[in-house]
This record gives C-alpha cells, structure tokens and sequence, in this order.
C-alpha cells in the first residue's frame, strides 16, 4: 500500500501520558540532566521508556506553540542516530523499478519483484517495495521519517539504487530524478528542468546526486546525459581486477573496461565509488589480498568503495555451485582477518562507506552472518595496534575544531590519465575537518590524450580545464547560511579550500577551473566566482 506524507504523519501520533511525560523529560534535560537519565527518571506505565522520536516531536510542537525558543544545539542533543548527517548531508536512498539487467553474475540474487541484486527485506528494498518503486513516495516517506527524529532535511544527497541505472530507458531515468526532486520541492514540476531550477532555491536542496551502473556501460555520451540529469557521482561494481575471476563468476566484463571507465569517469569531474567483492567464486585469501592492492597499484583509485564480501543466497546461480561443492564461503573469522589485513592499506584520499552489504542473516545460506563486520574489524585492527586512514575513519564528524589549528595539507597521486590534488584540512590529531578533490589531465601519454579527447569531443566546456570534483566540509549538517560555533561547516573551509585550487591552476598556467556542481550547490559555487556553463560551472583563473 502507497504511504502519502500525511499518512506517515498520523502514523507519528502519540498517547497523552507519552506528551507528558516527554513535556516532563525535555524540561529536565534543558535544565542540565543528561538526555538518558533523564529518560530514564520518567518510565511508562506500561513498562519501557520514551522514545526519543517522541521527544523530538513533542520538542518541535512546543517550540512551534512558542513554549520553547528554537535551539538547534538542543535538537542535536536530543537526536536519533546522529551519525546519519554528522558527515555534512544527509543521504536519501531510493530504488528503481525492476527491469531486465544486461548482466548475468552469478553471485546475485534474482527476485523477479526486485531490481537485480536486491532482496525483499533490505531495508532501503524493504522501503522501496513499500511505496511500489514510486520515486515521490519513497523520498517523501524518508524525509518525512528524517524529520520525526530530527536530521536536518536541507542537505540532501540522493542515492539512487536498482542495479544498472544505465540499462533503464532514458525517459524513465529523467522521470525518476524529475519526481524525486518535486518530494523534495514540496510542488509538482512539468520537467525534469523545471524541478531542478525550483530545487536551486528549495529548502530541501539536492547537493548530490548518486546512482549506479556497470563498467562497461560508461562512455562520454552516457556520462554527458549523466550531467544533464544533475548526477554529480557514480558507483560501479568492479567487483575483481581479475579476469579470469571475473568470468568465472559470468560478470560479463573485464578489468581493461573497469579502468577505462574510471578513466572516463574522472576525466568528466565524476566522484567514482567503487564495488569490491571478496570470495567470488575462484578467489582465495590469498588471491582477494593481492586483488585489493591493484585497486591502487593499477590506477583506478576510486573515492570511495564499497566492500561487499559474496553472500550465498538460494536465488542465485551460486547457491548452485555450493550445492555441488564448487564453492565455499569464508568463515566469519577469515572474513575479519582477511579484512583487516588489508584496510590499513586504503590510501587517505579514499572512504569505505560500507565492508558488508545489509542482506538480513536468514536470507544468507552459509558462511559469514554478521552484520557488525566493520565493528569487528576495527575491534582486531585495535588488538593489533593498528588502524585505518580512511576517510570515514578520519572524519572529525561531531567533533567541535579551533580553525586555527587546522593545517592544510596537499596529498598528490596519480591514477590513469590524471593527476589528483587531495586537498584537506587535518586537525591536530589527525582528524579531517573537509577536503576538495582537483583533477589535472594528464596528457603526457597517448592512453591520456584519447581519454580526454574523448570526453572533451562530447563536452566541450571542459577543455583546457581543471575540474574540482568535490568539496564537502564535515561535521553536522547545518541549515544553509547557519553557524555554530566551533563547527567545521559555515565558517569558511570550503572557500579556502577552492582559493588553494585557484593557486595550484595559475602555477600550471591553467586558465579555467571547472566544477561538478548538484543542483542544491550551484549558488555557493556562483558567490564563489564560477558561472555556469551547459554542464559544468567555470571559473577564470
């Protein structure tokens, strides 16, 4: 059944004796008890205590009724899963519709009613299979639950999940982003340009637009439609760098187009998250750890990945192979190990965003079950008295900083055809409070000039070039133009961090800087010298 907003909203009603006794417990808390005893001084009658979800709702009627003055530092404290906006925005993640996959791995599960690769009882499946795929439903129904537990909605990055986004007909892939970006709005738009040019001045802005696809599926034309639609970032599954692995497991295609398409990607500003899946069929320990450092070795040195470590579930081809005693999952134990041991590789221009895909234990037919893998691997990295520079693990999140203590720092490498400038603000104690991403072409070799003559054959605007891929400051995510102090974000990172890139393009004697700007940062980049272009906004250096 179809879930409107006010649906959801009179879901989210509540008894008198949960008012009062949130009226009682927010009063505490604002006095100076700390949230859980405070909590805890006030039990229901029927056993338990108060959620905090009621909490912050009844905090927002009382400050709406005039009762309570409007304190964000207070709402923060009083949050639910904080985590969730503490990187700077606050992610919504969708599905699309099912529809036929252009590949045939064997690992993945098929369920007919599902995108390729899903299953029913994933939590963002589960949501999407709820609201019948309708991109309105499924964004309005995850702001409207951000709301009942107090994340900032006007940050938002847009997930966009379903397997191969570019095997889907364009005028779906258009519709989709369109109705995603009207629950956004709050209005109904006639065009997918239309709700963008509404989203540029929405309070709910879109400052980033993510979907996921193939390798092989990635060309200049597809990456200029790419842009049309607003997408600013782009996940594909690699899986292996092996091609043998790759097809054994019927993948479909190889490592050479994976690293085109990285190539392809970043050439066009594209921030490029990368699948990686241990324990495919024919891999060992041994053969995943000499797999993981080719990520790096190789040039593909994606921005972020994902490690999805193989899970046998019955819908799939690879139950079969199990059945038969061709495949053997890892135990949890060599899981960990095996994860461990390669983490504290992961260079620090580089975030996990996950080591274990979120498939619930009843669906898994054997091998590893748990869903805690990453806590896992921190606690036996912890025991061995190391750790991870990652991104995620860096991230100063909550934390409170002195700006003046930070030092800016310029971490340079080279993937293929290009030179990457990793621009950050690191903290005393090693802590990230924001970075930019600036991509040089690098056309010194013949495999470079074909890459960028490539893109710039289809998008013009990017020649003579340097692009910023990405700006993000972290910490929690504050309302556009707010400030709290001690905060990373709003107080001037950002701006800094694209004068360095100015100065990095005048030393090369590069005339323009490009940037890959979301609908919801057009005008942040606009104040800050650029000017828009068909695609890209540019500024003159």
């Amino acid at each position: 059944m179809k879930k409107t907003r006010q649906a959801w909203r009179e879901a989210l009603q509540y008894s008198s004796e949960e008012k009062s006794i949130a009226r009682m417990v927010l009063d505490e808390i604002i006095a100076g008890t700390p949230v859980m005893k405070a909590i805890h001084n006030h039990p229901l009658k029927a056993g338990g205590y108060i959620a905090k979800h009621v909490l912050i709702n009844q905090y927002q009627e009382l400050v709406g009724s005039g009762v309570y003055q409007n304190d964000p530092a207070f709402l923060i404290k009083i949050r639910m899963k904080p985590i969730r906006s503490l990187s700077g925005v606050t992610t919504v993640t969708v599905l699309t519709k099912p529809y036929p996959c252009p590949g045939e791995c064997i690992f993945c599960p098929d369920d007919a009613e599902l995108p390729k690769s899903y299953l029913r009882e994933e939590p963002g499946a589960a949501r999407a299979f709820e609201n019948q795929f309708d991109p309105y439903l499924q964004v309005s129904s995850r702001l409207t639950s951000y709301d009942a537990i107090g994340h900032p909605t006007n940050k938002i990055e847009l997930l966009i999940l379903g397997g191969s986004w570019t095997a889907y007909p364009e005028d779906y892939q258009t519709w989709f982003i369109q109705r995603c970006l009207d629950a956004m709005n709050g209005a109904d738009s006639v065009s997918l340009k239309e709700a963008q040019t509404i989203n540029g001045s929405s309070e709910r802005r879109n400052v980033g637009l993510v979907v996921e696809t193939r390798p092989d599926t990635i060309t200049p034309a597809v990456l200029s439609s790419l842009r049309k639609m607003g997408v600013t970032k782009v996940q594909i599954g690699a899986q292996s760098f092996d091609d043998q692995i790759l097809e054994m497991n019927k993948r479909g295609h190889t490592a050479s187009a994976t690293l085109q398409a990285t190539a392809l990607l970043r050439a066009a500003g594209f921030k490029i998250v990368m699948h990686w899946m241990p324990n495919l069929l024919g891999a060992t320990l041994s053969s995943d750890r000499t797999d993981f450092i080719k990520m790096w070795q190789d040039g593909y040195c994606p921005d972020e990945i994902k490690i999805y470590p193989t899970q046998l579930v019955e819908k799939s081809q690879l139950y079969q192979y199990w059945l038969n005693g061709f495949y053997k999952p890892y135990t949890t134990q060599e899981l960990i190990q095996l994860l461990a041991d390669i983490k504290p590789s992961i260079p620090e221009y580089c975030r996990v965003n996950r080591i274990i895909r979120d498939i619930p234990a009843p669906y898994i037919i054997d091998g590893n079950k748990r869903s805690s893998l990453r806590q896992d691997v921190q606690n036996e990295l912890a025991a061995r008295g190391e750790q991870c520079r990652c991104i995620r693990c860096r991230e100063i999140r909550g934390k409170l900083v002195a700006e003046e203590t930070l030092e800016l720092n310029d971490f340079i490498y080279h993937p293929r055809s290009s030179e990457e400038h990793f621009l950050h603000y690191r903290t005393p104690d090693d802590k990230l409070a924001g970075y930019l991403r600036l991509s040089f072409p690098d056309l010194s070799e013949e495999e470079g000039q074909r890459i960028y003559g490539q893109v710039h054959s289809e998008i013009p605007e990017l020649r003579g070039c340097a692009i910023i891929r990405e700006v993000h400051v972290f910490g929690q995510s504050l309302q556009f133009g707010m400030e709290k102090s001690g905060a990373a974000q709003h107080v001037g990172l950002g701006s800094n961090l694209i004068e360095k890139a100015v100065k990095l393009c005048r030393e090369k004697g590069i005339k323009q800087l490009a940037v890959i700007a979301a609908i919801g940062t057009r005008q942040y980049y606009f104040e800050r010298g650029f000017h828009g272009g068909e695609l890209y906004m540019i500024r003159q250096v």
